[in-house]
């Protein structure tokens, strides 16, 4: 009974047994107070009436029977918890069964008014009138007892959740930025901008299966591989640790299984919208519960992947990591998940994985879920595309080539300005180079190198890049080089090669006396290729570039000597092409830009694209490689791998086998079958090859991936080159071991953030008991034949044929080539080749096949533009096939008749062939055969010939020094080039004296009569009012053009000092004098061709 304290009002019976039930419901005893403050003589008086008192208790014991009542047995636990741990027991409230709308009040109410009587008494009300109350409380009791089961007697807890769940949300307002009924996302760092920040996306895996099934397992693996190997951020929500906090109270009845779900359902989704990647590991056994958090997950846009973890019942019963199933065969469990009719498993229908774990180790498995969430775009921030394909590194906007080429108006009006740029000369090696820029091979790199960027590929093969701006660098790379700068952002990407572009001095103080911020790009045919902005100029440190990309200094090297032979400075700047570079060479088919190569291996279904390079034919090794690679991709999970077969097209060193021949050989293979068109796509790669082994491999593969590729092929000796002759040790030994490549390239950081991988192969070998290329056996080494690539070259050149049985182990005796080395077709194509190695009709590589666009349209030719065999004879009022050194006269009226052998902007050195018949414009050509071309820049004039006019060796200078066996030479400086083979009336202006190799050369300077300065210009001095530093610019021309091959500085007579027209005037009449007495005299000139 509880105790009255001193002064307290006696208690009545009623109130007495109030207490003693309120004990008996499992209450505290209660220390019934004498009534003061509310409930005392204070309290309004609505208060101390009992009908008052009457209302409340029934309202309040009512409640207190409904959720009090007896205490219940513990209840009995169907299913252990997921760990096997001492069982704990959880007191489940049994709730009398009620549908009442204000049960929640009441609950609160009763409560209260429990406290409130426990701490100030019951006085202030009559002992009648607690014993009506407490009737009326029996009498409630027995009516609600009396209530129909439709809850089976107990309060159903799993309805009143869906009650609650289904009702409207509340609207809420996290912010002032959002509004009512609206989405919130305005009030949060959108999900994008995160996502490229911390560089991966969120996604939750939702793995699901039997207990026992590896759920946990492989789960914990895989966290393992993804934050130590790629540092990542990722979460496991597994039944065990949630059921520490999260989930205590629920037990493993359908309702609380369906609550453990929604709860870790919300809970995912929290992580998944953070950019965790969360694994979500729980039995989950029912399809309703678990599509309701894959719906609860698509309504907030979220990536949602269900597991399923398809191991069978007999299986996971072996397993047993817990002896939950061994309890249940002993009748311990009476219920369990997938083991009785009470408790089912209700397996995925549907599921975007099925991980048949029984058959796979748990490597495995995680292998195949990492490949599964590259194919999702997980392990990267930015955008990724809906086949799962990789995009470029740096993808923001668009594909990059398509920011880079101009199309259109914008096109035209780009390139009519760039008429009045800066125009830097490019070689056909930079040619190959502005196409890997242009098409976005070397993403995300804009441009040719800046200063800081080339330090950054020199010494650590990569770049910084902040492609979101998220640090607020997103232009880090395209700005001028700053030594002060501290800029540091985050991330980097594989960048291993320089991609430079030399200049002369020539061309630097062009740009630098502009003052232009945008130059043009102009090849050696004198076409406008596009332009760079914001030029960079600065030091060309060629051994820094070749002993840190190399690795050596070997001046032997070919490719070496590309560099040592560029300019002294360097241009760095971003490039906007005026359209598709191409090489109308035949091959432009095969030349497939990152973009139309995505298009077409989506186009193919491709889940997984592989990218074999090559600079060699294809035989049944590399179509072992090929074949077994994508073998290796099926058995990792992939259901259709797309190779791409990536020959290399840019420069190679002479002695490699060309283009043409490597292109059409790879058709042949896959016309005939060694090859599957169904999964193989072929696409020339432009870059040049440089030969730098392990460094080079690097941008290989990375630039693989700016085409879609997640998996490079590769072997030995990648990207090697033989031994230098200048080597200190290993004479005899390639330049770079076999192994180092393919070693490099697992070590590089382009592995580092999980999206590109390696296809490793060591070396193979002809089996000759079945004709299949393979990995040796040493158990029947005998069987197995190695065929090098020089006895390939030899058998070609012998034009082998095929083998029979048996395989004899000499193939060069036998002259023949082993049974499917080949296909017959392919063979055919190599052994023309090289049958045939010096006829001169091969593509070796990437070089613009040029149309001669620049000449007059009478005029007549003969043999391809840009080879030796070329010739033009020009047309003379009617007459064709002129001599444009004795056909056309010198002079037109009061003006000189030009000839045009070289138009502005073209770097070919063309010139009249003295000793060929009627004395056609040839390909000037070096001491080695090859065509001749200006290399000191861009010309920015037109340069040819006066008619009938000889510079007879017999005459000499003030110094001393004999003409040079040629007409005379004339600078035109008008606007704008002048067709090859074309007459041009010309004013002479003066004249400048040059000293070349001992013999004097004197260079005309003219402006064509047409021009509309020529009225006012008639001398150097009006020149320089017109253009200022244009004579200037032709002095240090004509100083420095052989520089740029090696050769020493031109001298010019008369300290530089350029002629007056008239002085001038009077080199041209002597010269023609000289030209008629030649004429006179034929039999002086043997070797000239003289008309008769």
């Amino acid at each position: 009974m509880p105790t009255l304290m001193s002064g307290d009002a006696p208690m009545g019976a009623s109130q007495a047994k109030y207490a003693q039930v309120a004990q008996d419901e499992g209450q505290k005893p209660l220390e019934v107070e004498a009534p003061s403050g509310p409930l005392g003589s204070g309290a309004p008086p609505v208060m101390r009436k009992p009908a008052f008192w009457a209302a409340v208790l029934v309202v309040a014991l009512g409640a207190s029977v409904m959720l009090s009542g007896p205490a219940a047995p513990p209840p009995t636990i169907s299913e252990t918890p997921e760990t096997d741990v001492p069982a704990t027991s959880y007191s489940t409230p049994t709730l009398r069964g009620t549908e009442d709308s204000t049960l929640t009040a009441l609950i609160a109410e009763n409560s209260r008014l429990r406290a409130d009587l426990a701490s100030k008494g019951t006085g202030g009300a009559s002992d009648e009138a607690f014993s009506a109350l407490f009737e009326e409380n029996g009498r409630l009791r027995a009516e609600l007892a009396q209530k129909p089961a439709s809850t089976g007697g107990e309060f159903d807890i799993g309805a009143y959740r869906a009650e609650r769940l289904a009702a409207t949300p509340p609207n809420i307002i996290e912010c002032a930025e959002a509004t009512a009924g609206a989405s919130q996302e305005a009030c949060h760092l959108p999900k994008e901008r995160r996502f490229e920040a911390i560089q991966q996306k969120g996604i939750t895996l939702w793995m699901t299966g039997l207990s026992g099934s590896g759920k946990s397992t492989i789960a914990r693996a895989l966290e393992e591989a993804l934050v130590l190997k790629y540092g990542k951020v990722v979460q496991q929500l597994d039944g065990d640790n949630v059921r520490t906090g999260l989930n205590r109270d629920l037990g493993f009845t359908p309702a609380d299984r369906d609550e453990s779900v929604r709860r870790v359902g919300e809970l995912a989704c929290l992580f998944n919208g953070g950019g965790v990647i969360t694994l979500v590991t729980l039995v989950s056994p029912y399809r309703a519960a678990r599509d309701a958090a894959r719906q609860r997950h698509e309504e907030q846009h979220l990536k949602f992947l269900e597991v399923f973890m398809n191991v069978p019942i007999d299986e996971v019963q072996k397993r047993d990591p817990k002896g939950l199933y061994a309890k249940v065969a002993a009748g311990e469990i009476k219920s369990f998940t997938g083991m009785s009719a009470d408790a089912p498993y209700e397996a995925p229908l549907h599921p975007e994985v099925d991980l048949p774990n029984r058959d796979l180790s748990v490597d495995e498995c995680v292998q195949r879920l990492l490949d599964v969430l590259r194919r999702e775009g997980v392990l990267e921030g930015g955008m990724t595309d809906p086949s799962g394909l990789p995009l470029p590194p740096g993808y923001v906007d668009g594909w990059l080539e398509d920011s880079l080429h101009l199309s259109g108006s914008a096109a035209i009006t780009a390139k009519n300005q760039a008429l009045s740029l800066p125009k830097v000369r490019l070689n056909d090696i930079d040619v190959n180079w502005l196409q890997v820029l242009g098409e976005g091979w070397a993403a995300p790199l804009k441009g040719f190198m800046r200063e800081s960027v080339l330090l950054q590929s020199l010494h650590f093969n990569s770049v910084l890049i902040d492609p979101f701006g998220n640090q607020g660098d997103a232009h880090i790379n395209e700005e001028a080089t700053n030594w002060e700068s501290t800029s540091h952002a985050s991330t980097r990407a594989s960048l291993a090669v320089p991609i430079v572009l030399p200049i002369t001095s020539g061309t630097r103080d062009a740009i630098l006396n502009s003052n232009q911020r945008t130059v043009a790009l102009v090849d050696k045919d004198g076409k406008f290729l596009g332009q760079l902005h914001d030029p960079e100029i600065y030091n060309n440190r060629k051994e820094e570039i070749v002993s840190r990309c190399f690795g050596a200094i070997d001046a032997d090297h070919p490719y070496i000597k590309h560099i040592y032979s560029g300019g002294d400075y360097l241009l760095g700047g971003e490039i906007e092409l005026f359209e598709r570079i191409t090489y109308n060479d035949g091959l432009d088919k095969w030349r497939k830009t990152p973009k139309e190569l995505y298009g077409e291996f989506k186009a193919k279904g491709a889940d997984v694209v592989f990218a074999f390079q090559t600079r060699n034919p294809t035989h049944a090794g590399h179509a072992y490689l090929m074949r077994t690679g994508r073998e290796r991709l099926v058995a990792k999970g992939h259901s259709n791998p797309v190779l791409w077969l990536s020959p290399l097209g840019g420069w190679t060193k002479s002695d490699d086998v060309p283009l043409d021949v490597r292109v059409k050989q790879h058709q042949a293979i896959l016309d005939e079958g060694m090859l599957d068109p169904s999964w193989t796509v072929m696409g020339i790669w432009p870059a040049p090859m440089i030969y730098a082994g392990p460094t080079e491999v690097q941008f290989h593969a990375a630039s693989r991936r700016a085409g879609g590729a997640s998996f490079f092929v590769v072997g030995r000796d990648a990207a090697g080159i033989k031994g230098s002759s200048v080597a200190v040790t290993h004479t005899d030994d390639d330049m770079y071991d076999a192994n180092h490549a393919r070693f490099v390239l697992q070590a590089s950081p382009l592995l580092d953030d999980g999206v590109m991988q390696l296809l490793s192969f060591d070396k193979f070998f002809y089996d000759k008991s079945d004709h299949q290329m393979k990995a040796m056996d040493p158990s029947r080494e005998d069987d197995f034949i190695s065929i090098s690539g020089s006895k390939m070259r030899a058998l070609a050149r012998q034009g082998a044929v095929p083998c029979t049985d048996p395989i004899p182990s000499d193939l060069l005796a036998a002259n023949c080539v082993p049974q499917g080395f080949m296909v017959p077709t392919g063979w055919a194509i190599v052994c023309d080749y090289y049958q045939n190695v010096d006829s001169g009709k091969f593509v070796p590589w990437s070089k613009r096949v040029a149309y001669n666009e620049d000449r007059a349209t009478d005029a007549v030719e003969e043999g391809r533009f840009g080879t030796t065999s070329y010739s033009l004879f020009p047309s003379y009022q009617g007459r064709t096939m002129v001599s444009p050194w004795h056909d056309i006269p010198l002079r037109s009226g009061s003006h000189y008749n030009f000839i045009t052998e070289i138009p502005m902007y073209t770097s070919a050195k063309m010139e009249v062939s003295k000793e060929k018949y009627r004395n056609p414009i040839m390909q000037d050509t070096n001491k080695d055969g090859s065509p001749r071309y200006y290399t000191y820049g861009v010309p920015f004039f037109n340069y040819g010939l006066l008619p009938q006019t000889w510079e007879d060796p017999a005459l000499k200078s003030a110094e001393g020094y004999g003409g040079d066996n040629d007409p005379l030479d004339v600078i035109e400086v008008g606007d704008g080039p002048l067709p090859m083979g074309s007459t041009t009336p010309v004013v002479v202006l003066g004249s400048l004296e040059l000293i070349d190799e001992g013999e004097t050369d004197h260079k005309i300077i003219a402006l064509r009569a047409s021009d509309p300065r020529a009225s006012s210009v008639r001398s150097l001095d009006d020149l320089e009012r017109s253009s200022p530093g244009l004579t200037a610019r032709l002095v240090d021309w004509l100083k420095m053009y052989k520089t740029s091959d090696g050769k020493g500085i031109n001298q010019l007579a008369n300290n530089e000092r350029p002629t007056s027209a008239s002085e001038a005037e009077a080199i041209i009449a002597e010269c023609e004098q000289r030209w008629r007495a030649l004429l006179a005299a034929p039999n002086a000139r043997p070797e000239f061709w003289l008309p008769h």
